[in-house]
């Protein structure tokens, strides 16, 4: 999700821009308990790209770059699978899941890491996944299934849950069956639909990219979970989003005289960004940051 990536000034107008225009937030101060202010939260006005140190490193298509702007092209599901409260309803079996949408499908994702349980598909309990994806289209069904490989394979699935923020949809695919090969009809895949009468409707979210220039003094660099806001016209608000998904990404990232890029998918604030909030939770072995500047440009449907 998060690359370092290339030059981030451009020949555009000034503030306010329109949409996939570039957004320039100077910062140049610390975000750290025992330095500056002691804030480690700042919130950010945008400003005339003529205000930006142009950067002449970084011309050209680097391998980051071309990863960033392939990723601007795919979307991310958050699936959650339930695991039945019913006896040897677990299972140590590989799970796998493909999505069928109305253009394509996933084709064969393993869940590997779940976000909520270390044990994953454990009796009663609800684990969380990440897929990230190509553009599918409207979501019309799953495959989900296991292996049968390990000790205990038999697996009671309650249900499965699909967030599909480009698509503004939480999809509930009910099951309360097992996949199983002593139970039930000996099947260990099924195709599953949604419960149409649970389907969640909101307002889809669009990917941002979020360009973060850690300042090159002594110190500059953070550990921390660096977390991000976008604030738009008539109050509109993204929710706080961490830019790195786990420690090692915030070990990587945010290093001194850095840049570091991320594609977002967030709340679409509209045309104008008017502010942003960015910070970070304090935690970590060095937490306090130099930040220089921050660069957002609200990606078009199209890609372009």
């Amino acid at each position: 999700r998060s690359l370092t990536s290339r030059r981030a000034s451009r020949e555009e107008p000034a503030v306010p821009f329109s949409c996939g225009q570039e957004y320039y937030f100077p910062c140049q101060r610390w975000l750290a308990v025992e330095e500056d202010d002691g804030q480690i939260a700042r919130e950010l006005v945008p400003v005339d790209e003529a205000f930006v140190k142009k950067d002449s490193e970084n011309d050209g298509q680097s391998p980051a770059t071309l990863g960033l702007e392939q990723k601007a092209k795919s979307t991310t599901y958050t699936v959650k699978v339930k695991t039945g409260d019913k006896k040897n309803a677990g299972t140590d079996a590989n799970v796998f899941i493909i999505l069928y949408g109305s253009k394509d499908d996933t084709g064969i994702v393993s869940l590997k890491a779940s976000k909520i349980n270390k044990n994953k598909f454990e009796r009663g309990k609800v684990d969380e996944f990440t897929v990230e994806s190509v553009d599918i289209g409207d979501l019309k069904k799953i495959k989900i299934g296991h292996d049968n490989k390990g000790n205990s394979t038999g697996w009671f699935l309650e249900w499965v849950e699909i967030d599909a923020p480009s698509l503004g949809q939480c999809l509930k695919f009910p099951c309360g069956r097992w996949l199983d090969k002593s139970e039930d009809d000996g099947a260990v895949e099924r195709i599953i639909f949604p419960a149409e009468l649970q389907t969640v409707e909101y307002i889809p979210f669009v990917p941002y990219e979020i360009t973060v220039y850690t300042s090159d003094i002594f110190g500059a660099g953070t550990d921390a979970d660096v977390f991000i806001v976008l604030y738009g016209s008539d109050g509109i608000c993204t929710q706080q989003k961490s830019l790195c998904l786990n420690k090692r990404e915030q070990r990587m990232y945010f290093e001194r005289n850095s840049v570091n890029q991320f594609i977002v998918e967030l709340e679409d604030v509209g045309d104008i960004i008017e502010k942003i909030r960015i910070g970070h939770n304090g935690g970590g072995v060095n937490s306090g940051w130099h930040l220089d500047r921050v660069t957002i440009r609200r990606l078009l449907p199209n890609g372009k």
